[in-house]
């Protein structure tokens, strides 16, 4: 159901309540129209940031602009076609872009990192579980990770790819509340408003609406690759996992901040299951079981009473043949399934893990992971 023009909407409810938020800019606002990085927009953006992780709040910024700006310091004024010449191009830009947010936000008192991924990155189980860790510890301190593709070694991504849906992606991999895409248009119209004077702005929508891929058509601009429908389709994407969407114009004056108070702002794409109950369907219904642990009743009373992560100590046993990221079913031992997880250890380690404490991983494995089997965020209850 759309929202058009004719109906108020007072407040972006998702936003004014998210804890965890991905943003995502796109590279003609990060380079202003491809003529070099915009340090006053970045920094504004960069004290948007540093206030609401002063709040309380976690922020990821997923950012374009490493070859735009690549280009410029090359001299080059067309996008070049070859894929050499983009990776180079990447390679140069990604120099400023990094150090021009970590200067903005050092000034601000808050500290940033730099992490590139690729699509690879998170569709391999054992990479996921490294980024989700690596991001998860980041905002756990209060840094803001700064996220881009790694365009210096990827093709595919540089030639169709897009930082719409690595945003979503990364909603997705972080189990964000809600992502922000800054653009350079206010929002979704349903007809391209330059050609349509009958056009009405959408407000509010369902993420994955149909008639929302429709309206959506057209091309980005010549600096960046994603138009309104790479929004539209990441929208969709970032709801799999219970994220909901604001697309703003990111010229907007305090953007980040007033949608975070709840002002109405561009448009609104509501996912529709909520964070929770969307992880659990997916984890639930994961039909590609590589094993199991077998635990105790102690651990049973952690997991299900207390909602706590599981233990290797907890573990009495270790089922099938399993890589860490694969999905295992956690069973009492009378062989009742009570949960199901990512496993964060193999299945060959695991059997050494069974009934020892953290403090004993390294001196088995010669590394430690992470002190739990199958953190809580990662495990979901399947019995009654």
């Amino acid at each position: 159901m759309l929202t058009g023009s004719g109906v108020p909407v007072t407040h972006h409810s998702a936003l004014k309540h998210a804890k965890r938020i991905v943003v995502k800019v796109g590279s003609s606002l990060v380079t202003n129209e491809g003529r070099g990085l915009d340090e006053q927009a970045i920094g504004q953006w960069s004290e948007e940031l540093a206030e609401l992780v002063k709040q309380g709040r976690e922020l990821i910024m997923v950012s374009s602009g490493a070859i735009a700006e690549g280009m410029k310091r090359l001299g080059w004024a067309v996008r070049p076609k070859e894929v050499n010449e983009l990776q180079a191009a990447a390679a140069v830009g990604q120099m400023g872009l990094v150090q021009m947010y970590e200067s903005k936000l050092r000034a601000c008192g808050v500290g940033s990192a730099q992490v590139l991924l690729t699509h690879a990155d998170l569709a391999d189980r054992e990479r996921y579980l490294n980024a989700r860790s690596t991001l998860m510890t980041l905002l756990q301190l209060g840094v803001v990770p700064v996220i881009n593709e790694n365009d210096t070694v990827v093709n595919d991504e540089i030639k169709f790819g897009d930082n719409d849906t690595l945003g979503a992606l990364v909603a997705n991999l972080v189990e964000a509340d809600v992502l922000v895409i800054l653009t350079d248009q206010k929002g979704l119209y349903t007809a391209d408003p330059r050609r349509d004077p009958a056009a009405e702005f959408v407000h509010q929508a369902r993420a994955g609406d149909p008639q929302l891929e429709t309206m959506a058509g057209g091309v980005g601009s010549s600096i960046g690759r994603g138009g309104m429908l790479t929004k539209i389709l990441a929208a969709k994407r970032a709801a799999g996992s219970g994220a909901s969407t604001v697309i703003a114009w990111g010229r907007e004056p305090r953007v980040l901040r007033r949608l975070c108070e709840g002002e109405a702002i561009g448009t609104s794409l509501l996912a529709n299951t909520p964070k929770n109950q969307a992880r659990k369907r997916w984890m639930a219904d994961h039909l590609q079981l590589r094993g199991a642990v077998v635990v105790d009743d102690g651990a049973i009373g952690k997991i299900v009473g207390e909602g706590k992560s599981l233990l290797p100590i907890g573990m009495t046993a270790v089922e099938g043949d399993f890589s860490r990221g694969d999905v295992i079913a956690v069973r009492s031992t009378a062989g009742k399934e009570v949960a199901r997880g990512l496993a964060n250890y193999a299945s060959s380690e695991a059997r050494m893990l069974c009934r020892k404490s953290s403090a004993d991983f390294e001196r088995l494995l010669g590394y430690v992971a992470e002190p739990e089997m199958i953190h809580r965020d990662n495990l979901v209850l399947t019995r009654g």
